[in-house]
């Protein structure tokens, strides 16, 4: 996972939402007043892609990997 440089602030933000039209605003809005779990439509509208959620490895190897020598 990256991480940003620096954490953002309000004031960071603020030109970035002025630059929006007003339904981009009202949708930032409703995106970020809605109650958790009241994502499905987004789900349904950009399906996760075949990557997003996969790993070639199995999903419980990574917790035995370095366990060899404890004893």
């Amino acid at each position: 996972m990256r991480t940003m440089p620096k954490p953002l602030t309000a004031d960071d933000v603020l030109p970035l939402v002025a630059c929006l039209t007003p339904r981009e605003r009202v949708r930032l809005l409703r995106l970020l007043t809605s109650p958790p779990g009241a994502d499905a439509s987004v789900y349904r509208s950009v399906p996760p892609a075949h990557d997003e959620f996969s790993t070639d490895e199995e999903p419980l190897a990574w917790d035995a990997e370095g366990w060899e020598d404890v004893g």
